[in-house]
């Protein structure tokens, strides 16, 4: 998970200091000592953590935090304010255009995820009534264009190309055919390299000339740590980015990147790449990510991702037959039809305030999905409308169908049993309407294991 490493140590440093109850100079300035390394740990740059500690220091050691009731709480608010800071604050938006297209040039080195975060923001894009448009730039890697198109394609954003043409002019036609068809933002994915070098950015300055972007998007690899934060810095001296989008975050257990990009460049992170699916990307929201790092959750994060994945309307049909007590087997492979679309479940649960801690060495089997899925779709019509009709016979035919023991068929049946009755008490007390958008998918995960041991 992201910034798990950090998180650990953070939260050892913090128990120490809840510990003691009443604190001193000298107990704040050992934990400062220890959060300092901790960031060193996980990459982060030596002056951006100097100057962070230094800077929560000042803030804790003063009368109001001291002599607090709980002023261990009030030093781990000061921390969540600072990081927060320390990543910009405040979500930073994508550039909008006076007079359309808005031009997105993205650039980076090769093997950062260029192409594909292309296509995940113009799928992000279109999902908000955008009507973005893909071009292709990248004239020299083998398969560039092509992968464009097949991301492109997945996304539902046309793409743009002329082959292997002069990339610059590339950028102009494909602005030029963005205003005769009415795309009111154009992606420009432009070649990379494996390492910055003259021709590249002479390529990159050529285009920026030629089509003036309103948006110059940054392209680099959470996981390589300070070497991100070096690439930012190069692009951004020959440049001049506006903004820094982090691939691979979900992948990053220590974090140094995004920690580092914002004090060293100057330049926000706008959006973070959190798995390999094209709905995983996500507007980068630094006081989300400063609860996410001290281990408080964000909820708001998870709501959202919900609210774009999840299908209300059959959530609330899904709520009314429970309500009415009409609830089959057809509605339980709805809502996990529902919850898969979510994407990493480990990763959702994680969001929720307290969760991530506790799941960190549980192996949540995702697998348990299809197995489900197979064992339902073996039923009958007759047996998903009525599962009380599944007898032991009918529990061989359907195990054989679907390639399970007939031991997990019963499992399931148990599981869905036990969760009509709890939707019946839910119910008796008020709460029946909210109650069941995701909960027969979380109960047939049997609950994670402890890393398979």
């Amino acid at each position: 998970m992201a910034f798990e490493g950090l998180s650990d140590k953070l939260s050892a440093a913090f128990k120490r200091l809840r510990n003691k109850g009443k604190l001193t100079e000298a107990d704040v300035k050992e934990a400062m000592r220890e959060v300092r390394l901790a960031l060193l740990e996980a990459d982060v740059n030596y002056k951006v953590a100097k100057d962070f500690t230094a800077s929560v220091t000042e803030r804790a050691v003063g009368a109001q935090v001291m002599e607090s009731l709980t002023p261990a709480q009030m030093v781990i608010k000061i921390v969540d304010e600072e990081l927060t800071a320390l990543m910009g604050g405040q979500a930073a938006h994508l550039a909008s255009a006076n007079h359309p297209p808005c031009i997105v040039m993205m650039c980076g080195l090769q093997g950062a995820g260029k192409t594909t975060h292309a296509a995940k923001l113009g799928r992000l894009l279109k999902s908000q009534g955008h009507r973005p448009l893909l071009a292709a730039c990248d004239v020299y890697r083998p398969a560039a264009i092509k992968q464009l198109q097949v991301v492109g394609s997945q996304a539902g954003v046309p793409v743009f190309e002329m082959g292997t043409a002069n990339p610059v002019d590339i950028a102009k036609k494909a602005v030029a055919h963005a205003k005769d068809y009415g795309n009111d933002y154009v992606i420009l994915d432009t070649a990379g390299r494996l390492h910055i070098d003259e021709q590249l950015m002479d390529e990159l300055k050529n285009i920026k000339a030629a089509v003036n972007p309103q948006e110059i998007l940054l392209v680099v690899d959470a996981m390589t740590g300070q070497d991100a934060v070096n690439v930012a810095a190069a692009f951004n001296d020959a440049l001049g980015i506006d903004g820094v989008m982090l691939t691979k975050l979900d992948g990053d257990t220590r974090g140094g990147a995004a920690l580092s990009v914002r004090a060293v460049t100057g330049k926000p992170i706008k959006f973070a790449g959190v798995g390999e699916k094209l709905s995983d990307i996500e507007v980068f929201h630094p006081e989300r990510m400063a609860s996410r790092i001290l281990g408080m959750g964000d909820v708001m994060s998870l709501i959202e991702k919900a609210q774009e994945q999840l299908d209300n309307k059959q959530a609330e049909e899904i709520a009314r037959k429970m309500q009415q007590d009409k609830f089959d087997m057809n509605d339980m492979l709805d809502q996990l039809r529902q919850i898969r679309k979510m994407g990493d479940l480990k990763g959702m649960l994680g969001m929720i305030p307290g969760v991530g801690k506790q799941l960190k060495d549980v192996d949540i089997d995702e697998s348990q999905f299809s197995r489900v899925e197979a064992i339902i779709l073996s039923m009958t019509t007759a047996e998903r409308g009525k599962p009380e009709l599944i007898n032991p016979s009918r529990k061989r035919r359907i195990a054989a169908g679907s390639g399970v023991k007939v031991e997990e068929v019963g499992r399931l049946l148990k599981q869905y049993e036990s969760m009509r009755k709890m939707m019946k008490q839910l119910k008796g007390m008020g709460k029946g309407k909210k109650g069941g958008r995701g909960m027969a998918a979380l109960g047939m995960m049997g609950g994670g294991r402890r890393g398979g041991r």
